[in-house]
């Protein structure tokens, strides 16, 4: 009997970063994990994201909604990105971005820029994205996980995505 323990995670190579990467850049919308205020409990909630010049992921939200609520009294979070194709569900690539979401305050330098990528990558959002309860959000990445389809796990580091903090 067999009792060494395998460690299913690779060392990170070119390859990884460039897919762990490229899941990032492509994604339109993510599954957010954040804590339940009430309970403490993860919740999760379906988000559009995109990224910024510095290739940090960016989302937009309602402070109107419990992710929302729930990020303003502890910013830990995780997103998972990555779309299933045809098949196993399972066998598709996708990267959970482990890190903390912080509010990009209403009139920071930088608002108009992300306003107007935001709308490039999702145009429909021009029906809300000027309403008063609609803020922009930042990931500050501390680390990412990828499952790049079977036996094929990482753990990356932010410089492993190229975010620039």
């Amino acid at each position: 009997m067999n009792d060494r323990k395998v460690n299913p995670i690779r060392e990170t190579d070119e390859t990884a970063r460039i897919l762990a990467r490229s899941l990032v850049d492509k994604a339109l919308f993510g599954a957010l994990a954040a804590l339940e205020p009430e309970t403490g409990y993860p919740v999760v909630s379906r988000i559009a994201v995109g990224t910024d010049e510095n290739g940090q992921l960016i989302s937009l939200a309602s402070d109107l909604s419990g992710h929302s609520k729930a990020i303003e009294l502890d910013q830990r979070c995780s997103i998972l990105l990555g779309e299933p194709g045809k098949g196993d569900p399972l066998a598709h690539p996708r990267i959970t971005l482990v890190g903390k979401l912080s509010k990009i305050v209403r009139g920071a330098p930088e608002i108009a820029t992300l306003r107007e990528t935001w709308l490039a990558r999702h145009p429909k959002a021009a029906l809300y994205i000027d309403f008063g309860d609609f803020n922009f959000y930042r990931l500050e990445l501390e680390r990412a996980y990828l499952n790049g389809g079977f036996g094929k796990a990482y753990v990356l580091e932010p410089t492993d995505l190229g975010v620039q903090t």
